[in-house]
């Protein structure tokens, strides 16, 4: 079986097929690096790296390039920066920021389990891109100059051969525009034009203007991201922009959550496929679903905005602090495409499980690792169809019954696809752990507890549950898959 995968553009699940299998090409949108990473920012971060194992499984490590942006020119930033640090000059208050906020961002994600991208480019590093293309639109009629911005006309993009501004939301220009935020100017043809490049004011970022503009400015958000992926993942020409080539200046993947496809994503389309006159920026387009804190959307002023960082270290989500690997766990269980709760309900169960294999793996020993891990046949199945990872983890739960069971090839299964998922296990071997005494001792209360429960005296057989889990072990009855006879395996209570 081959990977298939759910592509937005087309609202179907298509075979992946990359354009080169040499050098297969994904870009995904990072962060905007104003504020630490919340709960929402790491869903997508989990997701495609997933992908991106899944990737380099299939095509070899070498094969893949992974591009992930860091957006550290944005008003957002600004506004953040004279905030917080108002004794500053206002660039300096910026670095301040981006520095400090990129470097907890990328402490979180490793936290998570995700590998670090091939490339990771810095929107500043790139104007000079940015600036070539806002050139290349001008020239092809598709942009135009006002008041010191230039700006993308997507009605002037519709009147030219290609693809439709629209397509990728599946929504005509009336719908686009009544559920927009769009920013009302005097200096736009049309409500649907996009800021390409804006003045700064003295004390803003800035630098040399295109299409003969005086003075400093800046560029807008989408074009940033078209000239990222322009410069990590498309050939260049003679001149910089692209391959000569148009079908070369496409790349197979391109990824970010749900919000994103309009208009954010929407636009990058515009300016890239204009700009170099090819009907497609990427021939599949990948998005997450949404995800809500206990039921409601995620806002500061609702009082359940949760930063990555706060899960990891301040206890203030269910009182305690929660590995990343349970945070990625609890990310996976839940389709990429489906909507996800983010709950403490979720958490535990999360939790629940990775102690669970913890124990397992603690109980094989370390000679059950392997350097290169890989998912079982039945897990990688499920992860090929559309990045099954829910299936995939339900399925880990049956290895994981059948391996304290005793099936020692069910426990090799468990820790190889564990590993292959991102979800370290050694911290889990740890809680787990407890003396070899007491082991033994808990080993035999259970079998006790068996033996009464065969006998049906169930008032004795509950009171040896009810004092284990005073002590702080847990039960957990179930059923041998092989004989149907009861089993019971324990875990330490956290």
């Amino acid at each position: 079986m081959g990977l298939r995968l759910y592509n937005t553009l087309t609202r179907t699940k298509q075979d992946f097929r990359p354009i080169d299998r040499a050098n297969v090409r994904m870009y995904v949108c990072g962060p905007t690096v104003y504020d630490f990473a919340h709960i929402g920012n790491a869903r997508p971060v989990i997701v495609f790296d997933m992908l991106f194992r899944l990737l380099r499984h299939i095509y070899g490590d070498d094969h893949v390039t992974y591009v992930r942006n860091v957006t550290d020119v944005d008003d957002k930033i600004n506004a953040r920066a004279a905030r917080d640090f108002p004794e500053l000059p206002l660039n300096e208050a910026i670095r301040r920021v981006t520095e400090t906020t990129n470097a907890q961002y990328q402490n979180d994600v490793k936290a998570l389990g995700c590998l670090e991208p091939t490339f990771q480019p810095r929107a500043t590093d790139h104007i000079a891109e940015m600036r070539d293309m806002i050139e290349r639109l001008l020239e092809v009629g598709v942009a135009y100059v006002a008041e010191g911005h230039v700006l993308f006309s997507p009605s002037a993009m519709n009147r030219l051969p290609g693809p439709r501004y629209g397509a990728l939301a599946g929504r005509s220009p009336d719908e686009m525009l009544a559920g927009a935020r769009v920013e009302i100017a005097s200096y736009k043809r049309d409500e649907m034009d996009f800021v390409l490049w804006k003045p700064s004011a003295k004390d803003e970022p800035g630098w040399p203007s295109p299409a003969g503009i005086a003075g400093l400015g800046r560029p807008g958000w989408h074009i940033e991201c078209s000239a990222m992926s322009m410069a990590k993942l498309l050939e260049p020409s003679g001149g910089g922009l692209g391959s000569k080539d148009a079908d070369s200046n496409v790349f197979d993947i391109h990824g970010g959550g749900i919000d994103l496809v309009f208009p954010h994503h929407e636009n990058e389309i515009a300016q890239s496929c204009s700009a170099f006159g090819t009907p497609r920026m990427a021939n599949y387009w990948m998005h997450n679903g949404f995800l809500q804190v206990e039921g409601r959307k995620m806002a500061k002023s609702d009082g359940n905005f949760i930063t990555i960082h706060e899960l990891r270290e301040d206890e203030r989500f269910g009182g305690r602090k929660w590995p990343g690997a349970v945070l990625r766990l609890g990310m996976l269980m839940t389709h990429y495409r489906e909507p996800i709760d983010f709950s403490l309900r979720k958490l535990e169960e999360a939790n629940q499980a990775w102690l669970r294999w913890g124990r397992i793996r603690r109980q094989a020993g370390d000679t059950k690792l392997v350097p290169d891990p890989k998912p079982a046949p039945g897990i990688e199945r499920l992860l090929l169809d559309d990045l099954n990872t829910a299936g995939a983890i339900n399925s880990m739960q049956a290895l994981a019954r059948a391996a304290e069971s005793g099936d020692q090839y069910a426990a090799d299964a468990l820790i190889a696809s564990a590993a292959f998922l991102g979800i370290e296990l050694r911290d889990a071997v740890v809680a787990t752990q407890i003396p070899e005494e007491q082991e033994v001792l808990i080993m035999n209360a259970v079998a006790s507890r068996l033996a009464l429960i065969r006998e049906r005296n169930w008032p004795e057989a509950d009171r040896i549950r009810d004092e284990l889990l005073r002590q702080g072990i847990q039960l957990k009855d179930g059923k041998d898959p092989a004989t149907g006879e009861r089993v019971t395996t324990w875990e330490v209570k956290r």
